[in-house]
């Protein structure tokens, strides 16, 4: 559960980007599928500059 922290920070980002009320952490990985979490976890990386 702890490996999709990065990917929540990305999430956490783009709700303040829209003025949008992140859920918490918990519900963001039960609610998504692990295709979802896992492009959240990419686009984090993408955007720190991972590949």
């Amino acid at each position: 559960m702890t490996m999709y922290h990065e990917g929540y920070d990305y999430y956490l980002t783009k709700c303040l980007d829209f003025e949008l009320e992140p859920i918490s952490y918990y519900f963001f990985v039960q609610q998504l599928s692990h295709e979802q979490l896992d492009a959240f976890n990419e686009q984090a990386k993408q955007m720190k500059g991972w590949k």
